[in-house]
Protein backbone atom coordinates (compact mmCIF):
# COMPACT_ATOMS: atom_id res chain seq x y z
CA UNK A 1 0.00 0.00 0.00
CA UNK A 2 1.32 3.25 -1.09
CA UNK A 3 0.91 6.64 0.64
CA UNK A 4 -0.62 8.12 -2.51
CA UNK A 5 -2.88 5.33 -2.43
CA UNK A 6 -4.61 6.51 0.85
CA UNK A 7 -4.18 10.33 0.50
CA UNK A 8 -3.19 12.02 3.42
CA UNK A 9 -6.29 11.90 5.78
CA UNK A 10 -5.89 8.51 5.98
CA UNK A 11 -2.41 8.71 6.74
CA UNK A 12 -3.07 11.04 8.99
CA UNK A 13 -5.21 8.63 10.95
CA UNK A 14 -2.67 6.11 11.08
CA UNK A 15 0.11 8.97 12.29
CA UNK A 16 -2.31 9.69 15.11
CA UNK A 17 -2.14 6.60 16.56
CA UNK A 18 1.06 7.42 18.45
CA UNK A 19 -0.15 10.81 19.50
CA UNK A 20 -1.96 11.27 22.62
CA UNK A 21 -6.20 11.36 21.86
CA UNK A 22 -6.77 14.41 24.01
CA UNK A 23 -3.80 16.67 22.32
CA UNK A 24 -4.23 16.33 18.61
CA UNK A 25 -7.22 17.44 16.53
CA UNK A 26 -7.12 20.99 16.44
CA UNK A 27 -4.86 23.31 14.99
CA UNK A 28 -2.31 23.47 17.66
CA UNK A 29 -1.28 21.50 20.80
CA UNK A 30 -1.87 22.64 24.08
CA UNK A 31 0.95 21.83 26.77
CA UNK A 32 0.45 22.39 30.35
CA UNK A 33 3.72 23.82 32.26
CA UNK A 34 4.32 25.86 35.59
CA UNK A 35 4.31 29.49 35.94
CA UNK A 36 7.69 28.47 37.56
CA UNK A 37 9.48 26.72 34.52
CA UNK A 38 10.95 28.04 31.42
CA UNK A 39 9.82 25.91 28.28
CA UNK A 40 12.90 25.13 26.77
CA UNK A 41 12.02 24.35 22.32
CA UNK A 42 14.80 22.85 19.54
CA UNK A 43 14.10 21.89 16.47
CA UNK A 44 15.85 19.65 13.98
CA UNK A 45 15.57 18.73 10.25
CA UNK A 46 17.00 15.93 8.94
CA UNK A 47 16.99 15.20 4.96
CA UNK A 48 17.17 11.34 3.70
CA UNK A 49 20.72 10.61 2.49
CA UNK A 50 21.81 13.54 4.63
CA UNK A 51 21.24 12.87 7.68
CA UNK A 52 20.02 8.99 7.66
CA UNK A 53 20.20 6.38 5.09
CA UNK A 54 18.81 3.29 4.49
CA UNK A 55 21.96 1.86 4.08
CA UNK A 56 22.77 2.19 7.33
CA UNK A 57 19.37 2.80 9.22
CA UNK A 58 15.91 1.07 9.43
CA UNK A 59 12.76 3.54 9.47
CA UNK A 60 12.41 1.92 13.00
CA UNK A 61 16.37 3.31 13.63
CA UNK A 62 15.74 6.59 11.63
CA UNK A 63 12.81 7.47 13.96
CA UNK A 64 14.75 6.60 17.13
CA UNK A 65 17.53 8.51 16.18
CA UNK A 66 15.49 11.58 15.45
CA UNK A 67 13.82 11.34 18.53
CA UNK A 68 17.33 10.54 20.60
CA UNK A 69 18.90 13.53 18.93
CA UNK A 70 16.08 15.90 19.92
CA UNK A 71 15.84 14.78 23.66
CA UNK A 72 19.88 15.26 23.89
CA UNK A 73 19.64 19.00 22.74
CA UNK A 74 16.90 19.40 25.36
CA UNK A 75 19.51 17.46 28.15
CA UNK A 76 21.97 19.49 27.02
CA UNK A 77 20.09 22.55 28.01
CA UNK A 78 18.86 20.85 32.03
CA UNK A 79 15.91 20.50 30.46
CA UNK A 80 13.32 17.63 30.92
CA UNK A 81 11.29 16.94 27.68
CA UNK A 82 7.12 18.02 27.77
CA UNK A 83 6.50 16.80 23.88
CA UNK A 84 7.57 16.56 20.13
CA UNK A 85 5.73 17.70 16.70
CA UNK A 86 6.39 15.88 13.83
CA UNK A 87 6.90 17.38 9.91
CA UNK A 88 7.17 15.05 7.47
CA UNK A 89 7.77 15.53 4.25
CA UNK A 90 7.24 12.19 1.71
CA UNK A 91 6.90 11.14 -1.88
CA UNK A 92 3.58 9.52 -2.79
CA UNK A 93 4.98 6.23 -3.87
CA UNK A 94 6.69 5.47 -0.36
CA UNK A 95 5.51 2.37 1.12
CA UNK A 96 2.69 3.22 4.33
CA UNK A 97 4.35 0.80 6.11
CA UNK A 98 8.08 2.78 5.78
CA UNK A 99 6.08 5.66 7.98
CA UNK A 100 4.38 3.50 10.09
CA UNK A 101 7.99 1.92 11.19
CA UNK A 102 9.39 5.67 11.78
CA UNK A 103 6.78 6.22 13.91
CA UNK A 104 7.39 3.18 15.94
CA UNK A 105 10.88 4.12 16.24
CA UNK A 106 9.93 7.60 17.46
CA UNK A 107 8.02 6.15 20.05
CA UNK A 108 9.80 3.23 21.31
CA UNK A 109 12.58 6.18 21.98
CA UNK A 110 10.14 8.88 23.83
CA UNK A 111 8.30 6.22 25.90
CA UNK A 112 11.57 5.51 28.04
CA UNK A 113 10.89 9.39 28.90
CA UNK A 114 7.11 9.41 29.12
CA UNK A 115 7.01 11.81 26.11
CA UNK A 116 4.01 11.60 23.68
CA UNK A 117 4.13 12.80 20.06
CA UNK A 118 1.84 16.11 19.83
CA UNK A 119 1.14 17.23 16.28
CA UNK A 120 2.69 17.83 13.55
CA UNK A 121 2.63 18.10 9.54
CA UNK A 122 2.58 15.95 6.68
CA UNK A 123 3.32 17.10 3.10
CA UNK A 124 4.29 15.36 -0.77
CA UNK A 125 8.32 15.77 -1.41
CA UNK A 126 10.60 14.39 -3.56
CA UNK A 127 12.74 14.19 -0.95
CA UNK A 128 11.97 12.57 2.54
CA UNK A 129 12.55 14.73 5.22
CA UNK A 130 11.62 15.01 8.90
CA UNK A 131 11.71 17.57 10.86
CA UNK A 132 10.95 17.56 14.58
CA UNK A 133 10.25 20.29 17.31
CA UNK A 134 10.93 19.14 21.02
CA UNK A 135 9.56 20.92 23.89
CA UNK A 136 10.54 20.34 27.29
CA UNK A 137 10.80 22.69 30.47
CA UNK A 138 13.69 23.79 33.22
CA UNK A 139 13.52 25.65 36.36
CA UNK A 140 15.11 29.64 35.23
CA UNK A 141 17.97 28.63 38.05
CA UNK A 142 18.87 25.75 36.32
CA UNK A 143 19.56 26.07 32.87
CA UNK A 144 22.63 24.60 31.11
CA UNK A 145 24.44 26.85 29.15
CA UNK A 146 27.26 26.72 27.04
CA UNK A 147 28.93 30.29 28.20
CA UNK A 148 28.94 29.39 31.63
CA UNK A 149 32.39 27.85 32.01
CA UNK A 150 35.22 29.21 34.80
CA UNK A 151 38.37 28.79 34.96
CA UNK A 152 39.57 26.12 37.09
CA UNK A 153 36.15 24.41 36.36
CA UNK A 154 36.40 20.55 35.54
CA UNK A 155 35.29 18.93 32.11
CA UNK A 156 33.03 16.44 32.67
CA UNK A 157 32.34 13.43 29.33
CA UNK A 158 29.14 11.67 30.57
CA UNK A 159 30.23 8.61 28.13
CA UNK A 160 32.37 6.88 25.67
CA UNK A 161 32.89 8.81 22.10
CA UNK A 162 33.52 7.84 19.00
CA UNK A 163 31.36 4.33 19.35
CA UNK A 164 28.61 5.72 17.11
CA UNK A 165 31.21 6.33 13.98
CA UNK A 166 32.72 2.97 14.87
CA UNK A 167 29.50 1.27 14.23
CA UNK A 168 28.55 3.47 11.43
CA UNK A 169 31.83 2.46 9.68
CA UNK A 170 30.56 -1.17 10.26
CA UNK A 171 27.32 -0.41 8.49
CA UNK A 172 28.96 1.12 5.65
CA UNK A 173 32.30 -1.69 5.64
CA UNK A 174 31.39 -4.48 7.11
CA UNK A 175 34.27 -6.46 6.49
CA UNK A 176 35.87 -3.99 8.73
CA UNK A 177 34.45 -5.88 11.43
CA UNK A 178 36.28 -9.42 10.92
CA UNK A 179 38.33 -9.60 13.42
CA UNK A 180 35.85 -8.22 16.01
CA UNK A 181 33.60 -10.20 18.33
CA UNK A 182 30.16 -10.54 17.50
CA UNK A 183 29.54 -8.32 21.10
CA UNK A 184 31.74 -5.80 20.13
CA UNK A 185 30.62 -5.36 16.85
CA UNK A 186 26.79 -5.43 17.99
CA UNK A 187 27.56 -2.49 20.44
CA UNK A 188 29.29 -0.94 17.97
CA UNK A 189 26.44 -0.60 15.60
CA UNK A 190 23.62 -0.16 18.68
CA UNK A 191 25.49 2.90 19.80
CA UNK A 192 25.29 3.87 15.70
CA UNK A 193 21.07 2.88 15.40
CA UNK A 194 19.89 3.18 18.83
CA UNK A 195 21.51 6.60 21.15
CA UNK A 196 20.38 7.24 24.33
CA UNK A 197 20.34 10.80 25.35
CA UNK A 198 21.31 11.24 29.00
CA UNK A 199 18.15 12.75 30.33
CA UNK A 200 19.41 10.86 33.18
CA UNK A 201 22.24 12.55 34.34
CA UNK A 202 19.71 15.80 35.09
CA UNK A 203 18.46 14.24 38.46
CA UNK A 204 21.95 13.71 39.50
CA UNK A 205 22.80 17.33 39.01
CA UNK A 206 19.92 18.59 40.81
CA UNK A 207 20.82 16.34 43.64
CA UNK A 208 24.73 17.49 43.62
CA UNK A 209 23.82 21.02 43.47
CA UNK A 210 20.66 21.17 45.99
CA UNK A 211 23.30 21.95 48.91
CA UNK A 212 24.62 24.84 47.19
CA UNK A 213 23.56 28.16 46.42
CA UNK A 214 23.84 28.82 43.01
CA UNK A 215 23.28 26.16 40.31
CA UNK A 216 26.41 27.00 37.65
CA UNK A 217 27.15 24.22 34.97
CA UNK A 218 28.40 24.71 31.29
CA UNK A 219 27.99 22.31 28.77
CA UNK A 220 25.86 21.07 25.53
CA UNK A 221 25.58 17.36 24.15
CA UNK A 222 28.79 15.98 21.86
CA UNK A 223 26.31 14.97 18.60
CA UNK A 224 28.88 16.94 16.46
CA UNK A 225 31.91 15.36 18.00
CA UNK A 226 33.73 15.85 21.58
CA UNK A 227 36.04 18.38 19.99
CA UNK A 228 33.29 20.30 19.09
CA UNK A 229 31.36 20.65 21.78
CA UNK A 230 35.18 21.61 24.23
CA UNK A 231 35.50 24.31 21.65
CA UNK A 232 31.71 25.89 21.36
CA UNK A 233 31.46 25.78 24.90
CA UNK A 234 35.11 27.57 25.60
CA UNK A 235 33.84 29.71 22.76
CA UNK A 236 31.08 31.16 24.39
CA UNK A 237 32.56 31.30 27.68
CA UNK A 238 36.17 33.12 26.69
CA UNK A 239 37.99 30.64 28.50
CA UNK A 240 40.68 27.86 27.02
CA UNK A 241 40.72 24.15 28.16
CA UNK A 242 43.42 21.44 28.65
CA UNK A 243 42.11 18.10 27.88
CA UNK A 244 43.87 14.95 29.33
CA UNK A 245 44.09 12.47 26.08
CA UNK A 246 44.54 9.56 28.56
CA UNK A 247 41.17 10.18 30.63
CA UNK A 248 38.84 10.27 27.41
CA UNK A 249 36.56 6.64 27.59
CA UNK A 250 37.30 5.01 24.90
CA UNK A 251 35.41 2.21 23.20
CA UNK A 252 36.42 -1.32 24.30
CA UNK A 253 36.70 -2.66 21.01
CA UNK A 254 39.12 0.16 19.64
CA UNK A 255 42.71 -0.07 20.53
CA UNK A 256 42.50 -3.75 19.55
CA UNK A 257 40.48 -2.84 16.22
CA UNK A 258 41.65 0.94 15.03
CA UNK A 259 44.85 2.96 14.05
CA UNK A 260 45.86 5.29 16.50
CA UNK A 261 45.15 7.93 14.29
CA UNK A 262 41.88 6.54 13.58
CA UNK A 263 40.84 6.30 17.16
CA UNK A 264 41.23 9.63 17.55
CA UNK A 265 40.25 10.83 14.60
CA UNK A 266 36.46 8.74 15.64
CA UNK A 267 37.18 10.01 18.78
CA UNK A 268 37.30 13.71 18.66
CA UNK A 269 35.49 14.39 15.78
CA UNK A 270 33.02 11.15 14.81
CA UNK A 271 30.07 12.90 16.32
CA UNK A 272 26.42 11.38 17.35
CA UNK A 273 27.49 9.70 20.37
CA UNK A 274 24.88 12.41 21.88
CA UNK A 275 26.76 12.30 25.47
CA UNK A 276 26.84 15.62 27.93
CA UNK A 277 30.21 17.32 27.50
CA UNK A 278 29.48 19.67 31.69
CA UNK A 279 31.87 21.92 33.11
CA UNK A 280 31.61 22.75 36.95
CA UNK A 281 33.79 22.60 39.81
CA UNK A 282 35.89 19.56 40.96
CA UNK A 283 34.68 18.81 43.70
CA UNK A 284 31.02 18.35 42.29
CA UNK A 285 32.19 17.13 39.26
CA UNK A 286 33.47 14.33 40.70
CA UNK A 287 30.46 13.49 43.18
CA UNK A 288 29.09 12.99 39.42
CA UNK A 289 31.06 11.34 38.01
CA UNK A 290 30.98 8.79 41.16
CA UNK A 291 27.06 8.66 40.03
CA UNK A 292 27.02 8.06 36.91
CA UNK A 293 28.08 4.60 35.12
CA UNK A 294 31.79 3.69 34.95
CA UNK A 295 32.40 5.09 31.07
CA UNK A 296 31.49 9.08 32.68
CA UNK A 297 35.06 10.65 33.27
CA UNK A 298 36.38 13.64 34.24
CA UNK A 299 38.65 14.54 30.90
CA UNK A 300 40.08 18.05 31.71
CA UNK A 301 40.39 21.29 32.65
CA UNK A 302 38.92 24.78 32.10
CA UNK A 303 42.04 27.31 31.77
CA UNK A 304 42.35 30.86 31.02
CA UNK A 305 43.33 31.69 27.11
CA UNK A 306 41.41 30.60 24.27
CA UNK A 307 43.18 27.43 23.04
CA UNK A 308 42.16 23.79 23.86
CA UNK A 309 45.34 21.49 24.27
CA UNK A 310 44.81 17.79 23.60
CA UNK A 311 47.69 16.60 26.11
CA UNK A 312 49.34 13.78 26.13
CA UNK A 313 50.01 11.94 29.58
CA UNK A 314 52.28 8.64 29.42
CA UNK A 315 50.35 6.44 32.41
CA UNK A 316 50.68 3.15 33.23
CA UNK A 317 54.18 3.52 33.14
CA UNK A 318 56.52 0.95 34.54
CA UNK A 319 58.30 1.61 37.51
CA UNK A 320 61.88 3.35 36.99
CA UNK A 321 60.64 4.33 33.62
CA UNK A 322 61.08 7.65 32.20
CA UNK A 323 59.07 9.54 29.41
CA UNK A 324 61.57 9.91 26.55
CA UNK A 325 61.88 12.33 23.36
CA UNK A 326 60.70 9.74 21.34
CA UNK A 327 57.41 9.35 23.68
CA UNK A 328 56.90 12.88 23.37
CA UNK A 329 57.88 13.46 19.64
CA UNK A 330 55.10 10.27 19.16
CA UNK A 331 51.86 12.10 21.37
CA UNK A 332 52.95 15.88 20.87
CA UNK A 333 50.60 18.19 22.64
CA UNK A 334 47.78 19.09 20.06
CA UNK A 335 45.72 21.95 19.63
CA UNK A 336 41.85 21.29 18.84
CA UNK A 337 40.35 23.06 15.89
CA UNK A 338 36.86 22.90 14.80
CA UNK A 339 37.79 22.37 11.15
CA UNK A 340 39.04 18.77 11.64
CA UNK A 341 35.94 16.91 11.47
CA UNK A 342 34.49 15.09 8.24
CA UNK A 343 30.62 14.91 7.19
CA UNK A 344 28.89 11.42 7.13
CA UNK A 345 25.43 9.96 7.00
Amino acid sequence: MKVAEIGEHKLLKIIQKYCPSDVVGDDAAVLTTTPDRSLVVTTDVLINNVHFSNITTTPFDSGWRAAAANLSDLAAMGASPLGITVGLGIPGDLEVSWVENLYQGMTACLQQYHTPIVGGDVVRSPVISLAITAFGQVYPQQVIRRDRARVGDAIVATGIHGASRGGLELLLNPEMGNHLTSTDKQSLIASHQRPQPRLDVLPHLREIFAPESQFSVAGMDSSDGLADAVQQICSQSGVGAVIERQNIPLPPAFPNWLSEEKIWEYVLYGGEDFQLVLCLSPKLAYELVQRLDQDAAIIGTITDGSTVILRHTQRDKPEGLHSTNQSQQKYPDQVLTLDQGFQHF
